[in-house]
């Protein structure tokens, strides 16, 4: 089954295009040499989710708006957006199919489903990066954009209005522990899903968050969707830092980290699914 992740930005000014949404396209600039090799890179990764007879389209990752500096995260953004449809961004090459995200008809065990097992992987990313089983882990601690204290607050709120939590379940359990083995020994990829978990939220993820309130919240925002900051700083902060670390990779390491996403997007698009289960 095709899978999907969510595709997230920086602002609300910045917000890509989603589906049948009508936002800017966005761009980004990469050197020659770094566009060249990934033209090279044939494996596009699906954008489609499959659920209940219908599929479902949402936008691939970590979208965000182009940046001053350039380095690494660059590329990361690159690849993800080759993963979009041509309605989503300017630069996807994936057409488009199935259901938009204005579409879907969310309910709230499902919803619940999803933040707990979001809960799940980021209080997992949270303990990897405080044990910081490699030195330069420890650069993203305290970075602004740590979600678990926010869905804690969240799913309490569900709790005082009569819902019943569920446990975790299937999919966010496997990418916790893919993840804690990730962080043991392939750091490179491991910091492909860090970051794309994390910037995927900050765009698209807004985006899904807003449209199912709209539909079974009666437009409330949750803490989920909220930061401390200005939201822009916090996510270039993290950038300058994931540039500094990569400075240190080879070439090789770099193209690894790169191809780590197709598993990025499907561990996340089979956790994004629960909103519709």
């Amino acid at each position: 089954m095709a899978s999907a992740a969510p595709a997230f930005s920086a602002e609300a000014r910045s917000v890509p295009r989603f589906a049948s949404l009508s936002v800017p396209s966005l761009r980004t600039s990469i050197s020659p040499h770094s566009l060249a090799l990934l033209r090279r890179r044939h494996s596009l990764f699906p954008t489609l989710i499959t659920h209940s007879r219908r599929n479902l389209v949402v936008s691939a990752t970590a979208t965000e708006m182009p940046q001053k500096a350039t380095g690494f995260v660059d590329e990361m953004r690159a690849v993800a957006m080759r993963l979009h449809t041509r309605d989503q961004a300017r630069e996807g090459q994936k057409e488009p199919q199935g259901q938009p995200v204005t579409k879907w008809e969310p309910a709230i065990q499902g919803y619940l489903r999803f933040l707990v097992d979001s809960k799940l992987v980021y209080d997992t990313l949270d303990s990897i990066i405080q044990n910081a089983h490699y030195p330069w882990y420890a650069e993203f601690r305290d970075t602004g954009l740590e979600r678990s204290e926010s869905l804690a607050k969240d799913l309490e709120w569900f709790k005082e209005q009569g819902h019943t939590i569920p446990e975790p379940s299937s999919p966010g359990i496997s990418y916790a522990r893919y993840l804690e083995e990730l962080s043991e020994k392939d750091p490179q990829a491991f910091i492909c899903h860090f970051y794309n978990f994390y910037f995927a939220h900050t765009a698209g993820g807004r985006m899904i968050g807003k449209k199912v309130a709209e539909k079974i919240l009666d437009n409330k925002e949750l803490e989920f969707y909220k930061w401390e900051g200005n939201l822009s700083q916090l996510l270039q902060n993290v950038r300058e830092k994931l540039n500094q670390v990569a400075n240190s990779w080879s070439r090789e390491e770099k193209n690894h980290c790169l191809e780590e996403t197709e598993k990025s997007f499907k561990y996340s698009g089979e956790i994004l699914r629960l909103i519709l289960s």
